[in-house]
């Protein structure tokens, strides 16, 4: 649950201090690891600050929690084991069999394999649509329509979508809107404030930020809706251990000023691939002539470190720059310090192939560290040849 007494403090505050209570036993300045699975109880029922299992709640993974509501202004905020189990947990709190998803057109290759062949197993039904258009989420909803999913900025083709208007659009149709903020952070973005009903994250990425856990997160603002996904989630299971939960919030004391550095290194390198001539495209909302630039530049406090670009040659010369790359480390996920560079077509989002969500053949996808810029350009640009 949220504490109040961080509301009205800025974010790099928050960031510090919500969650990260003093422990009153040492004055530790940092919360305890409680690597604990049971609780001794004062009598029968009589629990300790309501810990009893550490499936249901443990200290460390509330500080956790407390920390991410406070981050995305909502009021309540659950920790889990990866991105895809908040997914999961999610998505069976709020549906049934014959209902209804819209979902986006370009998102995580997890996300489409979920939907399209776990979900769908069990009677909900999906449809595509472009989320940035409002005619072609309009077109998409049925009405069985309970969920519409939203990924801004999207992955991999940074695709942007207006979260106000879509957050009219699925409160017209009686849906709930979920917008995955992974890319963006709460640092850069925040949905609940502009009409989302859920926050999804893969902690994973730029809350962890270090590339060495893996997690996952929902945020929602209706405190009920809270209780039913808290519910669901001690019924199902799939939480965040007290050892992740430490380095998630370790790394989110970072988070803002590790989100300037990846946006400001992605703003020079961008402006390289803009003039190489075996760039044939870059996909960035910072620039002025992307389609998205207008509402980014409304709704996120800057633009974030991922960027996308198509080369000459097609498939096998992107995947060969890939393999060039030095500094830039071939590997998938994303948001941590070190620079990464990827082959969507071919890793991340394989399982989208033959699919409305496929990506180009010729699409190389960078995660920008915080490294030298300077060192970084001259990697890619060897790489490229």
């Amino acid at each position: 649950m949220s504490d109040d007494s961080h509301e009205h403090q800025s974010f790099e505050t928050r960031a510090i201090h919500a969650g990260n209570t003093a422990d009153p036993l040492t004055g530790a300045v940092v919360p305890p690891i409680y690597q604990v699975s049971t609780y001794k109880q004062d009598g029968v029922g009589g629990l300790r600050g309501g810990y009893e299992y550490s499936r249901s709640a443990n200290p460390t993974r509330s500080a956790l929690e407390e920390n991410l509501a406070a981050l995305e202004g909502g009021s309540r905020g659950l920790a889990f084991a990866s991105g895809l189990a908040a997914e999961d947990c999610l998505l069976r709190t709020l549906l049934a069999p014959g209902d209804h998803v819209v979902i986006p057109n370009d998102a995580y290759g997890g996300t489409f394999r979920l939907f399209a062949k776990v979900v769908s197993r069990w009677g909900v039904e999906w449809s595509v649509a472009d989320t940035s258009d409002a005619e072609s989420v309009r077109a998409a909803i049925t009405p069985k329509t309970k969920v519409i999913w939203v990924e801004t900025p999207s992955n991999p083709l940074l695709g942007i979508t207006d979260i106000a208007m879509v957050a009219d659009i699925a409160r017209t149709a009686g849906a709930k809107l979920v917008v995955d903020n992974t890319f963006a952070s709460p640092y850069l973005q925040q949905p609940l404030a502009l009409g989302a009903d859920v926050v999804v994250h893969s902690l994973t990425k730029y809350m962890g930020g270090h590339s060495d856990v893996v997690g996952g997160a929902l945020v929602t603002a209706d405190a009920a809706l809270g209780e039913e996904l808290a519910y669901h989630q001690n019924a199902m299971g799939a939480v965040a251990g007290p050892f992740d939960s430490w380095i998630v919030l370790r790394g989110i004391k970072t988070l803002a000023v590790r989100m300037d550095r990846h946006a400001e290194n992605a703003a020079k390198i961008v402006e390289v691939l803009k003039r190489h001539p075996k760039v044939t495209k870059v996909l960035y909302p910072g620039l002025p002539e992307h389609p998205g630039h207008e509402i980014a530049a409304k709704q996120m406090r800057n633009f974030g470190g991922m960027i996308s670009f198509q080369v000459e040659g097609g498939e096998e010369a992107a995947v060969a720059v890939c393999d060039r790359a030095k500094l830039f480390t071939l590997g998938e996920s994303l948001g941590g310090v070190e620079s990464l560079i990827e082959h969507p077509g071919r890793m991340t989002h394989a399982s989208v192939a033959g699919s409305a969500l496929e990506v180009p053949a010729d699409l190389i996808r960078l995660s920008v560290g915080i490294e030298n810029a300077d060192d970084l350009i001259a990697d890619l640009t060897q790489a490229l040849g």
